[in-house]
């Protein structure tokens, strides 16, 4: 299976033109890569506009109904018409950043999974809960709420990005406290057991599981070969083209 590159571009470019430069420039730059498969998830208000390519495009965020009065919000219908796949789901800083809980992040991906969408669910616990020994507990407590009453049938396309949040980078990701591919790959362990006590495993083994800590170009290869994750969840090393695009070729290599 291809390795799964998602750009979470976060709050970023300022511009417009800022970010039709970036895609551009990314999308020149992935075309002969046909071992990877790259989505790119860009604040709502350029969607409209970077929709129509040959790269994969995702939504940040969503809110969990059709319609209605919801002032700011976005629902899944809207984004799946302007030709999202993708919608990231329970990020670290919309838990943090929005008090979002397991409750509402269940409700969020009932409602892409019904929309036709594919949900990519974050978890992952906090330099506290690490320090606490609490990894495990907080990582099932999290899928578990998020996938409180979904049936296999509903979850079997789901991907699950473990992001360590103690390791995720602001903007730099040479910057950030580093998850090495050991204790990543034990994690991943983890939260596959869970999942098979939830479901079963062979309904575990369909669901990829991707990484989401800080990756860059050097230790892409790292998470993907050594630790065994089926893709990454990219965050400030997407926001630089070249960085990304050498990121991408080294997740992709053999």
């Amino acid at each position: 299976m291809k390795p799964l590159i998602v750009a979470n571009w976060k709050m970023n470019p300022q511009t417009l033109k800022q970010a039709k430069g970036l895609f551009d420039l990314i999308k020149k730059g992935v075309k002969d890569i046909k071992a990877a498969e790259v989505v790119i998830c860009p604040p709502f208000v350029y969607l409209s506009v970077l929709n129509n390519s040959s790269l994969k495009i995702g939504s940040q965020d969503c809110f969990w109904e059709e319609k209605g009065p919801y002032t700011g919000e976005i629902s899944p219908a809207m984004l799946k018409d302007l030709g999202c796949q993708y919608v990231i789901v329970g990020h670290s800083e919309r838990r943090k950043y929005y008090k979002e809980t397991d409750e509402m992040t269940n409700k969020k991906l009932k409602s892409v999974l019904e929309s036709d969408l594919i949900p990519i669910l974050c978890i992952g616990e906090t330099e506290e809960e690490r320090e606490k020994g609490k990894i495990e507990e907080i990582l099932k407590k999290q899928l578990s709420g998020a996938l409180k009453n979904l049936s296999d049938s509903q979850i079997k396309g789901l991907i699950i990005a473990y992001e360590p949040v103690w390791a995720i980078s602001k903007g730099d990701p040479y910057k950030s406290k580093y998850c090495d591919a050991e204790e990543a790959q034990k994690i991943k362990l983890v939260i596959r057991k869970f999942i098979s006590e939830l479901y079963n495993s062979s309904l575990s083994k369909t669901i990829r599981i991707i990484f989401g800590g800080s990756a860059n170009s050097e230790n892409a290869a790292v998470y993907i070969r050594d630790a065994g994750f089926e893709g990454l969840l990219v965050g400030g090393a997407s926001l630089k083209a070249e960085e990304f695009i050498k990121l991408i070729k080294n997740s992709a290599a053999d």
